[in-house]
């Protein structure tokens, strides 16, 4: 597109500039043209006046000539007339060759000889006159030098009055006729200036409108876009360093993310055919194998037992696709059973590899426990029935001990993203700036989600304010923080200023079940506001929690014998029992959920 438009504005400014050319060459030819015009004229006209002048003197000549000729016609003396003859002589030669020079042109008297039609007829109509004139001037001029008397020449004298009068009338007539003729040369030469003045002015307009204005604006519009261009340019290179600098910041942060990533999580890659590409340090301490060592299968290194090496090899190359969840059992060289609660997520981090990530967390004292449940279970039901809060109690102590064992472990779902964050992050082109910068404001948002995750489960552990102010200082940090982390309204309200304290265990129970309450009005029930009421009687503590979600069905939760959802419900109400208090659930699609607690205070 660029070069594109750099070629039409390249074809854009040779065409103006061709026009330039032609639009002043046009301007230079006009004036050339004028010039040539104008000074031919003049030329011709250099002769007017000295056409005019000979014409008019030739009245005088004429006129002089008569008097020099009665002159001599009046002198008695003879010597007197020669004497008197030198001066006729001179002024009929000059009179003559005047008259002929006006009529065929003299160098000499710069005489172009060039007469109109009209002039020309007057010079017929005058010559008989001049003719006789100059005939009876010469006649006289030879008696004179021939000793003729006065009487021998008379008869020419007055041929010489006779025809001077017409001369002189002629001549006058032809003397004006030059003058007009001039006159009109330069009314004519006026006309032709103005004419080449506003042709000028009219090819200076038209130049103007269609050459010389829409070049300005296109110069100008030339000049706007370099303008804006370089103020694009510099913000463009300002926008890389910022860029540049957002990615240095976000590689050191990945870069601890990462290591915090290693050091607290069970976190593994491994190819689909089970190979371990990398593991993090907890894992590789856990079975005591190197990180760096790499090639080795995922199965052995988790389990020395063929049948629990087999089960693993089964679990990846059916869900390599698809990813995993579940617990697994693994046996570690020194023999121990270890139970892992696994995830198993397909990856592609570049060039189409395929990899899965393993993100577990040990659930060993979990696990034993809820076998020796299901033993009792085996056992008796009475039995069961008999031990039912100490089982609930073991179960309740086992979980509490496994929250503050993983206080350091992050969420599965946190390790997903740390592991998208950090492969996301190597795979940023720099030298695709627009792309880059889009993926850093992702990165950015999914740094967000993480720190806000972290907090969130390193929130979930007991807090110290339960063990030292009680529960209900301890449920206002809770729904203070939660409302803070994930931005709902979550509001406590105490409507009888309840501030007693109750024995540790029913502390920490309450606590979990309305943690649980609230999380799970969080996380399943898209709600906006959470509503935690507190209020007491002398023997009863009565806690109630509201939220405005989308509601269940009870009856089909109730069903649920795993999953979240099931799970939360049933450890909810084995706390509930393990402190004798009792829990109600009313949940109707669309109308929110209210989950309400009654706990006995003993006195």
């Amino acid at each position: 597109m660029a070069s594109n438009r750099n070629s039409l504005d390249q074809s854009t400014f040779e065409r103006l500039r061709r026009l330039y050319i032609i639009a002043l060459s046009a301007i230079a030819l006009s004036v050339i043209v004028s010039q040539i015009l104008i000074r031919k004229h003049l030329k011709d006209q250099e002769s007017d006046s000295g056409v005019i002048n000979v014409a008019g003197r030739q009245r005088m000549l004429s006129q002089k000539l008569t008097k020099e000729i009665l002159s001599l016609s009046t002198e008695e003396n003879l010597n007197n007339r020669k004497a008197e003859l030198g001066e006729l002589k001179q002024t009929l030669s000059l009179w003559v060759s005047s008259h002929n020079a006006l009529q065929k042109g003299s160098d000499s008297l710069g005489l172009p000889g060039t007469n109109s039609p009209v002039v020309s007829k007057m010079f017929d109509a005058i010559n008989p006159a001049f003719n006789s004139i100059k005939s009876a001037s010469e006649s006289i001029i030879s008696k004179i030098e021939n000793n003729s008397e006065v009487s021998d020449f008379i008869n020419e004298v007055d041929i010489v009055k006779q025809s001077e009068g017409d001369f002189l009338v002629k001549m006058d007539g032809i003397v004006n006729q030059y003058d007009l003729e001039a006159e009109e040369r330069v009314t004519w030469l006026r006309k032709l200036e103005m004419f080449l003045m506003f042709f000028t002015l009219l090819l200076l307009s038209a130049e103007f409108l269609f050459i010389f204005w829409p070049t300005a604006k296109t110069v100008k519009k030339s000049i706007s876009e370099l303008i804006y261009a370089e103020k694009k340019a510099k913000e463009m290179a300002y926008n890389a360093d910022v860029l540049s600098e957002a990615k240095e910041k976000s590689i050191r942060e990945l870069r601890a993310l990462s290591h915090a990533m290693d050091e607290t999580l069970l976190f593994a890659r491994i190819s689909p055919g089970g190979d371990i590409l990398h593991m993090g340090n907890k894992f590789s301490k856990l079975f005591k194998l190197s990180k760096f060592n790499k090639g080795v299968n995922f199965s052995r290194m988790l389990s020395i037992n063929e049948s629990e090496q087999e089960v693993i090899d089964d679990l990846i190359s059916k869900n390599k696709k698809t990813g995993w969840q579940g617990e697994v059992k693994a046996t570690t060289k020194n023999g121990s059973d270890i139970w892992l609660e696994m995830a198993l997520i397909p990856f592609n981090p570049v060039d189409e590899r395929s990899e899965l990530l393993i993100i577990a967390s040990e659930i060993t004292k979990r696990k034993e426990g809820q076998l020796e449940i299901e033993r009792l279970t085996k056992a008796s039901f009475e039995e069961k029935m008999d031990q039912q809060k100490i089982v609930s109690s073991k179960i309740i102590e086992n979980q509490e001990k496994e929250q503050n064992r993983i206080a350091k472990d992050v969420h599965d779902g946190i390790g997903q993203m740390l592991t998208g964050l950090k492969y996301n992050l190597e795979s940023i082109n720099i030298s695709d700036i627009e792309k880059t910068a889009s993926k850093i404001e992702h990165l950015k948002e999914l740094t967000a989600n993480i720190i806000k995750g972290v907090r969130t489960a390193t929130f979930n552990l007991t807090p110290p304010e339960l063990a030292d102010h009680g529960i209900v200082p301890a449920l206002t940090k809770l729904t203070q923080e939660l409302a803070r982390l994930t931005g709902k309204e979550i509001l406590l309200f105490n409507k009888t200023d309840f501030d007693g304290r109750l024995d540790s265990l029913s502390e920490i129970n309450i606590y979990r079940i309305t943690q649980e309450a609230i999380n799970n009005a969080i996380k399943y029930a898209d709600s906006t506001h959470i509503l935690v009421s507190l209020s007491s009687s002398k023997d009863i503590l009565s806690i109630v929690i509201d939220d405005n979600g989308k509601g269940f069905d009870p009856s089909k939760v109730e069903k649920v014998k795993n999953g979240d959802g099931g799970m939360g419900m049933t450890f909810m109400r084995e706390r509930i029992k393990y402190i004798d208090g009792r829990l109600f659930l009313h949940s109707e699609i669309g109308k929110g959920t209210r989950v309400t607690l009654n706990i006995p205070l003993k006195n």
